[in-house]
């Protein structure tokens, strides 16, 4: 009989790095939204993939990046919980990018907090630049920090991408699954649920309101046809903000509604009866069940 492994590992890097991306292409599904927004991961969202007789749990973790807020605060102190808790952790970094200022600041905590914790490099959109860049990019940062690997990767078109699941699945402990067989996330889906509105509402009001929002599952209904209704709550802070997901008419949101149900049905596999509603939550960004809703410590936000 073979061996199995299993283990976790973690994908940390700066916001929009392509860590969603990445752990989508890893497990074959969407299991991680992903927008041109910075900041759309807020959860530690677990992606599980099978390679061989390996099991690999993926933790996508929130980016990293100079906190201001309460929410920011929870959720880098939720990164770096991901990358405590893993096996093996990801580095990504964006190739035409470089080593930016964050990426210095990943380096420096990296260097007071992996201990003896495997950490490899996943140079990402390699397609952007030349290959003497790249080599270069990879002889700089290992200068700075002791990779046991490094890999270069495009996490959008799949190039190197198997080449580090077979090098994880390699690495991983040797112990039985930690998931069954047919589980991608460990997310409820009601919480899936809301990161795919969540997700639309980003994409349709990227100017407006990256932060300002968050969408809850409220109601979950299997019916006897075999459809789910769905309802959901928008939280906004202001009035303002109201007007905005709604739009003239309620246009907007019903073109949000329109493309997050056509997504949760595909992923479901079942047809959905999605109803969104938007409330005025003023103070939602520093509620306790808010964070709890979103997977983060609402402690990890104190100053």
């Amino acid at each position: 009989m073979t061996d199995t492994r299993a283990g976790f590992v973690a994908l940390i890097g700066e916001p929009n790095a392509g860590k969603s991306t990445l752990l989508n292409r890893m497990v074959g599904a969407k299991v991680s939204i992903v927008t041109h927004k910075v900041q759309t991961t807020r959860t530690r969202i677990r992606g599980v993939a099978i390679e061989g007789a390996a099991q690999i749990v993926f933790v996508d973790t929130p980016g990293l990046f100079s906190p201001r807020r309460r929410l920011d605060r929870a959720m880098v102190a939720a990164a770096w919980s991901g990358a405590a808790d893993a096996d093996i952790v990801v580095l990504l970094i964006e190739a035409h990018r470089g080593i930016t200022e964050g990426v210095e600041t990943i380096l420096q905590a990296l260097n007071e907090r992996a201990g003896d914790r495997p950490v490899a490099l996943a140079i990402n959109k390699i397609d952007r630049v030349k290959p003497e860049t790249l080599l270069q990019l990879s002889k700089d940062m290992n200068a700075r920090f002791g990779f046991v690997e490094t890999f270069m990767i495009s996490a959008e078109k799949g190039h190197g991408v198997d080449r580090l699941r077979h090098w994880l699945a390699d690495n991983l402990p040797e112990g039985p699954w930690l998931y069954p067989e047919d589980q991608i996330a460990d997310l409820p889906l009601r919480m899936i649920a809301a990161e795919m509105t969540r997700e639309k509402l980003t994409l349709r009001l990227h100017q407006e309101l990256p932060y300002q929002l968050t969408v809850e599952t409220e109601n979950w209904e299997d019916r006897k046809d075999g459809s789910v209704r769905i309802d959901q709550l928008i939280y906004v802070a202001r009035d303002g903000h109201k007007g905005i997901v709604l739009g003239n008419k309620g246009e907007t949101i019903k073109a949000i509604g329109k493309a997050a149900r056509q997504e949760l049905e595909e992923f479901l596999d079942r047809r959905v009866h999605l109803f969104l509603q938007v409330k005025v939550r003023p103070n939602w960004l520093n509620e306790a069940e808010r964070y709890s809703e979103m997977g983060l410590n609402f402690k990890d936000g104190d100053t």
